[in-house]
């Protein structure tokens, strides 16, 4: 056991380090692992050999897989659904536009500029068409726009476009045989019961000191993704489905929400994120950079030639139509769960795997930066201070409580 001890301890500093370095570079959490991964792999690999770290020990991907489950289940879980019942044309027309412009505009560079074979082209489309909901979610915290129907939409629009992205995932790369369906049949009759269910079995045994309402989710989550993985599909598919569902539930269970956070974030995500990186190849990168810029430059541009007339077609300023347009340009999560699944089941190779996600990963930070520093559209904060105050002291309540 002393080895596992001692890997355990190496995840974990290198989890520690890349909190901290979050913190000082004021970057999201998720990125500074990925990054703290690839670097952590390259220093370890030339000192002691690639195996050292450990990346491909099965105690280690079964923390990986379900930091990713519970991550894309929590992100589900955040929609608010009476927003997205009054905001659902233009969150619905944003959010499909956001997924099929880079998706097929990514693909079809992926094909004809860059060469790939057709499945390693419609992964690279999948991988870039994603929003990442973390990135958005964080700006919309920092800023209070999370408060005003205005970040709520955008957030709205965020699920949208990563739903398609998370079932593009699973029709193009599952092969459709009986397995397939019975899997979509299955996953159609949680969807129908579970917002029936779950209520009534937290009501009755929940508020107890065993967690049975995580222990309720856990085992929905495992079994749904177990059923998954028979299909030959993806685990990632019915946890954001699953979470979607129960936005109603989990989502308006802040103290639920938070204990599943302390988790997904406290334990699993850093093994999935720092993995993620550890696969990322920084000679490949140096000796091929053309692949990696080429993907961040058509994902930006087809995300602005998409989004942006969406935005003006339901009457929005034109700098808060920009602002949305290019927080709808960041990616993070759901893109390099795609670029890995595509490593995992060599649809994509190593070198491929490295120009995606280094894209991917960059995606997250060049938009962000110009969003905030030219197009952040104040004024609605100004308008809806005195709603942002009520909102914070209402959310906040009294302590214990």
């Amino acid at each position: 056991m002393t080895e596992f001890w001692a890997l355990a301890a190496l995840w974990f500093a290198l989890a520690l380090a890349a909190a901290l370095l979050s913190i000082w570079l004021r970057v999201a959490t998720a990125l500074s692992e990925i990054i703290v991964g690839t670097i952590a792999q390259l220093l370890i690999g030339a000192l002691i050999g690639t195996a050292a770290l450990g990346a491909d020990q099965g105690w280690i991907k079964f923390l990986s897989g379900t930091g990713a489950i519970v991550l894309t289940f929590l992100a589900g879980a955040e929609l608010d659904p009476e927003v997205f019942r009054r905001k659902w044309k233009e969150a619905t027309a944003v959010g499909l536009v956001s997924f099929f412009a880079p998706f097929l505009g990514c693909a079809a560079a992926a094909r004809w500029l860059l060469g790939w074979d057709p499945a390693a082209s419609w992964l690279a489309g999948i991988a870039m068409s994603t929003t990442s909901v973390a990135v958005v979610y964080a700006v919309m915290i920092e800023f209070g726009f999370n408060t005003t129907d205005y970040g709520k939409t955008v957030l709205a629009a965020c699920f949208i476009t990563d739903l398609g992205t998370v079932v593009a995932l699973g029709l193009i790369f599952a092969p459709f045989t009986l397995k397939t369906v019975l899997f979509v049949g299955v996953l159609a009759l949680a969807c129908i019961s579970l917002p029936w269910l779950t209520p009534r079995f937290f009501r009755r045994y929940g508020g107890r000191p065993s967690e049975m309402e995580a222990k309720f989710l856990l085992l929905c989550l495992f079994a749904l993704g177990a059923l998954a993985a028979w299909a030959d599909s993806e685990a990632v598919l019915p946890a954001y489905l699953m979470g979607m569902v129960l936005a109603g539930t989990v989502g308006k269970d802040h103290v639920l929400v938070r204990r599943l956070r302390t988790l997904c974030f406290g334990l699993l995500t850093p093994f999935y994120f720092i993995r993620a990186g550890a696969f990322v190849s920084v000679p490949a990168l140096i000796a091929a950079p053309g692949a990696f810029l080429l993907m961040l430059v058509v994902k930006v541009f087809t995300k602005i030639t998409g989004v942006y007339p969406v935005t003006q077609a339901f009457r929005s300023p034109r700098k808060e139509g920009m602002y949305t347009t290019l927080l709808m340009s960041t990616g993070l999560t759901f893109g390099t769960i795609s670029a890995l699944f595509g490593l995992s089941h060599r649809i994509v190779d190593e070198a491929q795997y490295s120009a995606l996600v280094a894209a991917v990963i960059a995606s997250a930070v060049v938009p962000t930066l110009i969003a905030n520093a030219w197009f952040m559209p104040r004024h609605l904060l100004a308008r809806d201070e005195p709603a942002m105050v009520t909102a914070a002291t209402s959310q906040a309540g009294p302590k214990g409580g």
